[in-house]
């Protein structure tokens, strides 16, 4: 492909201008970039032998134009030369004398100065102490007012964990205390057919229930979760909190797609909070 005769970076990028035409997917598209990245770095490689081609220095170009500019016509010279040596050239009198005239233009220019160790001061700099100084204890105030506001943000970022989480808890409990005898199913509960990114969310959120003790989950005679709350009083409770175990779940798009298919999900049974509080707004 750098060779300058070879058509096949060409022919490379034209294929690719036509797979372009059939991407639908991420990955797809990330493979063009990688290869435009590739085709275009290979191009460059190509200009630059071509470049480095173009500017290659001839020695003997240079002597028949050396000779020409000092007067010695070789055409003349061939025509005109009977001798049995005719590669002898008699150079003109004065044609040394041209050539050091024409070179001499170009060392009549006189260096420029300039310091090899930099320019000298005949006074010390004036120390710089104070302004030190205050740059360090404005700095320290900076430093001592950020972890102020990072935990200001904090607790902010936990107030509203803490109230979606009650929320939560209270359509679940809504929920089980409609219908004691029919068990509510962990997918029904926490998918949004809606958003991915809620369905998330509440995932995220119920898990605090579980920590906590609030809720459980258990699996069914189909061997498939469901949650129920529980009472946070003492006894049995206390020893069922202690014997709980931690699992990690893992959900992505396709994931989630199939289990609303699965589970013929249509409505959210944790309703958004912002749709939660237009209906209690339209209730009073």
């Amino acid at each position: 492909m750098l060779n300058s005769r070879s058509n096949k970076l060409t022919e490379a990028l034209e294929e690719a201008n036509r797979l372009f035409d059939g991407v639908c997917r991420a990955r797809e598209a990330a493979l063009d970039a990688q290869f435009l990245v590739i085709a275009s770095n290979i191009g460059k490689e190509k200009a630059n032998e071509l470049h480095s081609e173009m500017s290659a220095f001839d020695s003997t170009a240079f002597a028949e134009d050396l000779l020409t500019f000092m007067g010695v016509n070789r055409t003349e010279v061939e025509e005109s030369d009977d001798s049995e040596d005719a590669s002898v050239v008699f150079l003109p009198s004065d044609a040394w004398k041209t050539m050091g005239e024409e070179a001499s233009k170009y060392f009549r220019r006189a260096p420029t100065f300039h310091y090899m160790m930099g320019s000298f001061k005949s006074e010390p700099p004036v120390p710089k102490q104070r302004i030190e100084r205050q740059k360090k204890a404005s700095r320290g105030k900076a430093e001592r007012a950020m972890p102020a506001q990072l935990k200001k943000m904090e607790e902010s970022h936990q107030e509203a964990t803490e109230k979606e989480v009650e929320r939560i808890l209270g359509i679940l409990q809504t929920h089980f205390e409609n219908d004691t005898s029919t068990p509510i199913s962990f997918f029904d509960f926490v998918i949004d057919p809606n958003s991915f990114a809620r369905t998330v969310e509440n995932m995220f959120h119920v898990s605090f229930l579980i920590r906590d003790g609030l809720a459980r989950i258990k699996l069914d005679e189909d061997e498939l979760p469901i949650i129920e709350p529980l009472k946070p009083s003492g006894g049995e409770e206390d020893g069922r909190a202690g014997a709980r175990n931690q699992v990690v779940l893992s959900l992505d798009q396709k994931e989630w797609q199939e289990i609303i298919e699965t589970f013929q999900i249509r409505e959210a049974m944790i309703t958004p909070l912002s749709q939660s509080t237009e209906e209690e707004m339209d209730t009073e």
